[in-house]
């Protein structure tokens, strides 16, 4: 049996299977006899204590500084309190409720009191509490199967989704793959998955039978996951597997090896980061330094703004982690499907159209100006280059420069000093590429955000895996707003880099540098094959990939030109 689904990290994986399952039996709403009170209630202890044992060993692997320590450390006090227990043990001898049943009512109270709070941070508190219902009423039901601590063989994830929380505790020296019923391309789990190595399927519908320990194949490569496959299928699969292990093997001759066409033209190949654990696997792949680092993704599971010291420590640390290569900082870039729970960001009917990236902070320059100010103070220790996201006219542009030397005279003033920094935007509405002469002579550099242009280019929510094959992140249009953005950038010889997933797959970067494009910024994974992808060519070839390509109109002519490029 093969199930398809979308690849978001790749490779090939071999292993049993290991299904997390909330409770899926129907609560029993029957009026428990008395005599059985006690032996419920004991059923309630024995699980909060069981839970709380998984919670204690996932924290015990976390560092203290982890952003994801916080928000488990918050459900186990949830868990211990006091109050919560006894309000648990009476509705179940008052009310004579069976033991599932009481956790269910009692957590839908707290759960309904958090999502009623104006505190953003304990509004969005609601889900993970929810999370913490399904277990406990998992581990009552003697089912709890989020424990992987038992986990001794190759094993492949299953699950309808995760959290980022529990993502942080899997043990991953056991966990070979993973598979989710949700999640796209950008979702976080996609990117933690990416950020780990593991090979992983997202959105993909697998049989909810499927137990554990049944023998399957993620084979993240063609975007399949095998139940069980047959010889033929297991024989194919391990060719494949070897043939990309070997392929792996081979790209570690490029790690110390520039980017290079074959008559030598050089190509800065720089590295897309979330976090500062990520700075320490730059060295393995050779990057010549960090063309996105999202600094909203270190901000996720904090209850507060970090101060501006705090986020001036950070970017200070990963100026030292780089040692002398350039960092670009994009500003803070929330809403739509990233929220910030330290934040109150207003609802939206649409908010991938509302109040987002840059739009949110000149609405709040006091927040603005915390992270401006730190970035700022950084520069004195490094190269930074500082992007703002979500820049669609001149206007927003003139008004963050101008909050840039507010900025800059506050520091004066206070004898704190600050170095020089280089600018830039994300291109990535068609507003912003037709825009861009008014905005490129206050600008240092661009780069183009090939997710969010796509999304905007063609109205499709690039979270939606049903939109996913009808609009691809690759399509004749979408090429077209591409040159148009380069040649109008070389007109003022401003550089233009691209640090969307377009510029991580190997057979489109080079058509990309045949198009103009100076530099490409990519997932860390993907950094060796597009080095050994760019250096197989002269720039002449690609420079005719480039200008031949946009000449195709269909989404299958552009697909069947690229595949036979080489």
């Amino acid at each position: 049996m093969s199930t398809p689904g979308i690849v978001v990290s790749s490779g090939i994986a071999f292993g049993h299977s290991r299904v997390l399952k909330y409770h899926d039996r129907e609560l029993n709403y029957r009026l428990l006899p008395l005599a059985e009170i006690e032996s419920e209630q004991a059923k309630l202890k024995q699980a909060i204590m069981q839970v709380l044992q998984l919670l204690n060993n996932g924290l015990s692997k976390l560092n203290q500084d982890c952003e994801h320590y916080l928000l488990i450390e918050a459900d186990i006090l949830f868990l211990e309190d006091e109050e919560l227990n006894n309000q648990l043990l009476n509705t179940i001898s008052q009310q004579q409720f069976a033991a599932c049943v009481a956790v269910e009512r009692v957590f839908a109270q707290q759960i309904n009191l958090l999502k009623a709070m104006e505190d953003p941070y304990l509004a969005n508190r609601a889900q993970d509490v929810n999370c913490l219902c399904n277990r406990l009423i998992s581990a009552i039901h003697g089912s709890i199967s989020y424990d992987l601590e038992n986990v001794t063989k190759p094993t492949i994830l299953l699950a309808k989704d995760l959290t980022p929380a529990e993502f942080a505790i899997l043990p991953l020296d056991k966990i070979v793959g993973i598979v989710l019923k949700t999640g796209g391309l950008t979702s976080h789990t996609a990117i933690l998955a990416r950020s780990a190595g593991l090979p992983a399927l997202l959105s993909c519908d697998f049989d909810d039978s499927l137990q554990n320990d049944l023998f399957m194949v993620v084979d993240a490569l063609s975007g399949c996951l095998y139940v069980e496959p047959n010889k033929q299928q297991l024989e194919t699969l391990e060719h494949l597997k070897a043939d990309d292990q070997l392929r792996k093997k081979k790209l570690q001759r490029f790690k110390l090896l520039p980017a290079a066409t074959r008559d030598n033209y050089t190509i800065p190949l720089m590295a897309n980061v979330g976090s500062l654990s990520e700075f320490s696997l730059l060295a393995d792949v050779g990057a010549d330094g960090i063309g996105l680092f999202r600094t909203e993704f270190m901000l996720m599971n904090v209850s507060t703004m970090p101060t501006e010291n705090v986020q001036y420590g950070l970017y200070c640390d990963a100026l030292q982690l780089l040692d002398g290569k350039t960092l670009t900082i994009r500003t803070l870039d929330i809403g739509a499907d990233k929220e910030l729970p330290c934040l109150a960001l207003p609802a939206e009917d649409n908010p991938a159209l509302g109040i987002r990236g840059t739009r949110y902070f000149l609405e709040h320059p006091q927040l603005l100006k915390i992270q401006l100010r730190a970035v700022l103070r950084a520069a004195n220790h490094g190269k930074i280059r500082l992007m703002f996201p979500m820049i669609n006219q001149v206007e927003e542009l003139d008004a963050i420069l101008e909050v840039i030397d507010e900025c800059k005279k506050e520091l004066d003033n206070e004898e704190r000093g600050f170095g020089e920094l280089s600018y830039g935007i994300v291109v990535e509405t068609p507003a912003a590429v037709m825009n861009l002469a008014s905005m490129l002579t206050k600008l240092d550099f661009i780069s183009i955000g090939t997710n969010d242009l796509t999304q905007y280019a063609m109205a499709a929510d690039r979270t939606n895996p049903s939109l996913t094959k009808i609009y691809p992140s690759l399509s004749p249009p979408i090429l077209k707003l591409i040159k148009m953005t380069i040649d109008e950038s070389k007109k003022q010889g401003v550089s233009v880099s691209v640090c969307g997933e377009l510029a991580s797959n190997p057979k489109v970067a080079p058509i990309l540098i045949g198009m103009g494009v100076d530099e490409l910024s990519v997932n860390i994974n993907s950094l060796l094959e597009l080095k050994s992808s760019l250096c197989r060519q002269d720039l002449s070839t690609y420079k005719k990939w480039g200008q031949d390509v946009l000449q195709l109109q269909r989404i299958e002519e552009l697909n069947h030109y690229i595949a036979h490029c080489s």
